[in-house]
Parts: C-alpha cells; structure tokens; sequence
C-alpha cells in the first residue's frame, strides 16, 4: 500500500516496503494472542540498543532460530540451543539478550499460569482499553510503562525497561501512537 496519497507517520521510511508493512499492518494494530506477545516482547529486547529496521529485516531469521517464539521450547533452551544461537550469523548475536529470552519465556509461562494467559495480564493494565496518542510528540516512556516494567522486572524479566517497555505497548496496540495525519490514527 505505498500509494503516495497515503499519509503515514513521519518515522516510516517509505523507501523501505518492509518499514510501510509493519506500521500498515502491525504497529498499533491490537494484539491479543500470546503467541503474538511473546514473539513481539522477545524482538523488542533485541532492538534494545539498535534500529528496529534491523531486527525487521532479521524477523524471520528470528522466528526460525527461536522456534517460532514457541515459549514453551524456547523456554527449555540449553547450552547447546544458547551456542547454536550465538554462532547463527542472520539473527542478533548476543549472549546476554539470548539469555534474556530464555529467562523472559520462563517468566511469561508463570505469567500465564497467574493470569490465565499473557494478554489478560498485559491488557489488564488498562482495563482492555487502548491509549489513543493526543498529539504527535510521541514520547519514550509513560506512567503505563513505567509501571509494567516495574513489575516485569520484579518478576525477573531482563530487557524490559521502562523505554523498551513502551515500544512494545506501542507496537502490541496498548498504545496507539499513530500521527493525527496518519491514516492508521
């Protein structure tokens, strides 16, 4: 959909179909599958420190080294699956991330179990509403995101500070960021 009469937010690189893709159809589009989450919530982490276009661009890279982000699987990782990990050249390469998700998978189960699934948790934050932006500073963090991470890191969750944290709510639909002009907003 790369018509030119389409207004998008300015962060969207329309050079790139991959970019127009992921704020047409993902970015602010409400997730509620877990499956979903968890695979949005371990790229997230990854992206911490680079560009989000680069982990688009490795996304199925990622999907097929992580096992589809079956959280279950990914959550009985060993030393061999971690080594296996390190030395694949087309996903992020990155000792303390790739432990990250094994620990996070491990968390988000216990979540699951506590709350019956993961999106019953992460949208119970907001009672199942979504936080429409106001105006088009979008800002890094917020009192929402400060809150989960909080909490996710009392449960023992890495890479889920309170800036990564609002990326995700922002790209799970929590929070829709979309620009006024935007036709997404």
């Amino acid at each position: 959909m790369k018509e030119e009469n389409i207004k998008r937010c300015k962060w969207v690189d329309l050079n790139s179909e991959i970019y127009i893709d992921y704020h047409d159809n993902e970015w602010g589009v409400p997730t509620y599958d877990d499956k979903e989450l968890f695979e949005m919530l371990i790229l997230e982490g990854f992206q911490a420190g680079l560009s989000w276009i680069t982990i688009l661009k490795k996304r199925e890279a990622f999907r097929k080294a992580f096992d589809d982000f079956d959280v279950i699987t990914v959550s009985k990782y060993d030393e061999n699956k971690i080594d296996e990990l390190l030395n694949n050249k087309d996903i992020v390469r990155n000792k303390n991330k790739i432990n990250a998700a094994i620990n996070n998978a491990k968390i988000f189960i216990k979540i699951q179990n506590e709350f019956g699934s993961f999106k019953d948790y992460i949208w119970g934050f907001t009672n199942g509403k979504i936080i429409k932006n106001i105006d088009d500073n979008m800002p890094t963090h917020n009192e929402l995101s400060d809150t989960i991470s909080k909490d996710l890191k009392q449960r023992g969750m890495k890479y889920v500070g309170t800036i990564i944290i609002y990326s995700y709510l922002q790209s799970i639909g929590i929070i829709n960021d979309h620009e006024k002009n935007c036709f997404r907003y």
